[in-house]
């Protein structure tokens, strides 16, 4: 197992944050669970959040919860489906109306995991279309606004993407050969793998922007619930009451890496304690060895801009 680097410091907590008067942040998949305990503690500091939902019931009333948060940053709501391509085009129009001199971070946060075999509307996996491809494109729509700011993207990843995980290229569909789990564990293996090559990237152009990399160890959400079916739903159900920490915990490494001082491009940030589920947030001390090995960067990058039909470039 690899790991990144030593960015100083073995207990980050939301306390350190400095005050985000003016600062910009949009976060999909914030009307529930760690995105919506992220966008809190960023308005908590007075932070003004765009709060991504492909719901937009549930988005607007996050909006609510959130703004009855002491704070002075502004709470607004963007549509988006990050299995829809044509609707992460509409939410970066969105997006470009509600923060027109840029953003300070975009946080990947939404997902979904281990759901039975389905396609997203553009007939990708619905895991790695979703968890991955999504937003590699909403991040490639928006960069400009990221790079206004010297801002940062911040891949969401998670202790899924170790061992056995691994991306199929030879099938990066699964087509014939699905399982839940591999899916999910591929999705998040990837999220990792292209957090740090979209660094290695940014870090060679002399780009100002910073990408940084976060897992939330194991948190109790809906996404436990709402995924995965059969014997699996059943263990959460238990896990989630014995094992699980809470969503509000899990979402600080999201926090740390979207407007920590202390994170560092091409960190990759989570709880560290047992065996990164849990526990004191540091540098993760636990990395699947493919998620630093420059080859699988670059084939993931140019297979995602393949199947998305763009070229990003820096």
């Amino acid at each position: 197992m690899a790991t990144t680097f030593d960015s100083g410091f073995s207990d980050w907590d939301p306390s350190r944050l400095p005050d985000l008067t003016d600062k910009r942040f949009f976060i999909t998949g914030a009307n529930a669970g760690l995105g919506f305990e992220a966008a809190k503690m960023l308005r908590a500091k007075n932070a003004h959040v765009l709060v991504g939902s492909r719901n937009e019931g549930k988005g607007r009333g996050a909006v609510s919860n959130i703004s009855a948060v002491s704070g002075t940053g502004g709470v607004e709501f963007v549509k988006i489906d990050l299995a829809d391509k044509s609707s992460i085009d509409s939410a970066a129009e969105a997006v470009r109306g509600l923060a027109p001199d840029g953003l300070d971070a975009i946080v990947n946060n939404a997902g979904v995991m281990q759901t039975p075999e389905q396609k997203t509307a553009d007939g990708f996996e619905m895991q790695f279309g979703t968890n991955h491809l999504g937003h590699f494109y909403m991040n490639h729509l928006l960069f400009d606004l990221v790079a206004a700011r010297n801002g940062r993207i911040v891949p969401v990843s998670s202790i899924a993407h170790r061992p056995p995980a691994k991306i199929n290229f030879d099938n990066i569909m699964f087509e014939g050969n699905y399982s839940p789990t591999n899916a999910y564990g591929q999705s998040k293996l990837a999220n990792l793998v292209y957090g740090l090559e979209l660094h290695r990237r940014l870090e060679a152009a002399g780009s100002s922007v910073a990408s940084i990399t976060c897992h939330p160890g194991y948190a109790a959400t809906n996404l436990q619930s709402t995924g995965p079916t059969g014997i699996w739903k059943a263990v959460y159900k238990v896990s989630n009451k014995l094992m699980a920490q809470p969503a509000e915990r899990g979402a600080q490494p999201l926090v740390l890496a979207a407007a920590g001082v202390e994170a560092r491009s091409g960190g990759y940030y989570g709880p560290i304690g047992m065996q990164g589920a849990r526990g004191k947030i540091s540098d993760s001390n636990i990395v699947n060895d493919l998620a630093t090995d420059i080859e699988t960067g670059r084939k993931l990058w140019e297979l995602s801009e393949e199947l998305l039909g763009i070229s990003w470039t820096f």
